[in-house]
């Protein structure tokens, strides 16, 4: 496969790195965030110098109206938007809020130190549509700029092209469906930072991928649960590869090209690891581990006919949800987390909880489609509808205070990990993981193509 050049499309980073995640970098200010992550300090020691967390706003507590939904302020207090109304983007601080300068793959001219003697754009560009669809009312976000319609533009039409061309991943009577799913939108959203669009690629590739093996082995388009295990394990081949005799080698080399999941697989995975290193590659295939078993419990109590109780399905959602999507901000961003950083308990559990917040969102977003979809789908508020034995309506908003409780969790353990390991890419990660939870409620809210919300308020 030859190696896609660079895009000649300028990062912005300098801009957006500036508004995501302070509300998450900023509680590291506070001299009560001091939730026992001190144990980073040891390893990362002489690896950077500390930013000036002083000097990071910490976002404020904004009091609601009953029903309204609970957005919370990047760096100033602000009203939520009206319905349908653009989300204007906060004020950019002053160089006192930048932590230094990423280094790395692709971070030539990245440094956020130099952002003020940058020269001024001749033209502004045209300002991107204001964002589709309502936040779920009660739910605690955080809103986020319109992302740059230029690369949303050609990652859309990139991905196309892979799909159609590179790896046949769907039928032409599918199309609408993979346009709908605006994935070029999802991932700009979610990868403010990345150098190039070709950065881009990979989260983009991946995330088809994955929804690829879902569709077609679990779910919409022909999946099921009997004998799941033994397509997603073939289809993890594609991702961590089989070492084996010459006799059998070529056998299952052919196999990756079996099916459209394995191609995807296949070719996405080839992708990532001609630009990450090895241990972020390996980091990757671990969490693609862990999601495959989430599949797999959910699918043996489809079989079963097993309603979990309320703790066991957010044990099983803490395996089946997106926690790979935001754990390769670095390589998307062109820099390296450490692995021994990576593995630290109190990384480990920022990414958990990070983790766990997005997918109930998905839960919410997806519960009017779920219900309108044949069979029976296991979400959060029809767990808890079920086990606990309340209305539909109070199952669903005891989901919504679930996952206010795990980002509010999340952002307080990431607010001590950053004060307890200053270390420039332990925090730059953090705040791309906090970017990513929120580009991924801004896609869930934005998507009225897939989503729309029940009638509870």
């Amino acid at each position: 496969m030859p190696e896609p050049g660079p895009s000649p499309l300028q990062s912005s980073l300098p801009t957006a790195a500036a508004h995501f995640g302070i509300h998450v970098l900023g509680r590291a200010a506070d001299p009560t965030v001091t939730a026992g992550a001190a144990a980073l300090t040891a390893v990362a020691t002489g690896a950077g110098t500390p930013p000036a967390a002083a000097s990071l706003p910490v976002a404020g507590t904004v009091p609601t109206a009953a029903g309204a939904s609970v957005v919370a302020p990047a760096a100033v207090a602000a009203p939520a938007s009206p319905a349908g109304a653009a989300v204007a983007a906060p004020p950019v601080p002053g160089p006192g809020f930048v932590l230094p300068g990423p280094t790395g793959l692709g971070t030539a001219g990245l440094s956020l130190a130099r952002r003020e003697a940058a020269p001024e754009p001749p033209e502004a560009p045209a300002p991107a549509a204001p964002a589709e669809g309502r936040p779920i009312p009660g739910l605690y976000f955080h809103p986020v700029p319109e992302p740059d319609p230029v690369r949303v533009d050609e990652v859309s039409r990139r991905i196309k092209a892979w799909a159609l061309d590179e790896v046949q991943l769907y039928p032409e009577d599918w199309e609408g469906e993979f346009d709908g799913f605006s994935v070029g939108r999802y991932m700009v959203a979610c990868h403010p930072d990345a150098p190039t669009v070709e950065h881009l690629m990979l989260a983009t590739r991946l995330m088809v991928a994955e929804n690829a093996v879902d569709d077609c082995y679990c779910e919409d388009h022909g999946g099921s649960p009997i004998g799941l295990g033994g397509r997603l394990l073939l289809a993890h081949t594609a991702l961590d590869p089989l070492h084996t005799t010459t006799e059998y080698q070529p056998l299952w080399a052919e196999s990756l090209h079996a099916d459209a999941p394995r191609r995807a697989y296949r070719s996405a995975m080839e992708y990532f690891v001609n630009q990450s290193t090895p241990s972020q590659a390996d980091r990757f295939r671990h969490d693609m581990a862990r999601l495959h078993m989430g599949y797999l419990a959910e699918a043996a109590w489809a079989e079963t006919d097993h309603m979990p109780e309320v703790w066991e399905y957010l044990a099983m959602r803490q395996f089946n949800n997106f926690r790979p999507c935001p754990t390769i901000t670095d390589t998307v961003g062109g820099y390296e987390l450490p692995a021994d950083l990576h593995a630290q308990p109190a990384m480990q559990r920022v990414l958990a909880l990070a983790g766990n917040a997005t997918t109930i969102v998905n839960d919410l977003y997806s519960y009017v489609k779920e219900l309108d979809s044949p069979g029976n789908h296991l979400n959060l508020p029809v767990v808890i509808a079920d086990r606990e034995g309340v209305s539909d309506r109070e199952g669903y908003l005891k989901a919504v205070e679930v996952h206010n409780d795990l980002m509010r969790d999340f952002e307080a353990e990431a607010a001590a990990l950053a004060a307890a390991c200053p270390v420039p890419t332990v925090q730059r990660f953090l705040r791309g993981v906090a970017v990513w939870v929120d580009g991924n409620h801004y896609w869930h809210q934005t998507n009225t193509y897939r989503y729309s919300l029940p009638d509870f308020w």
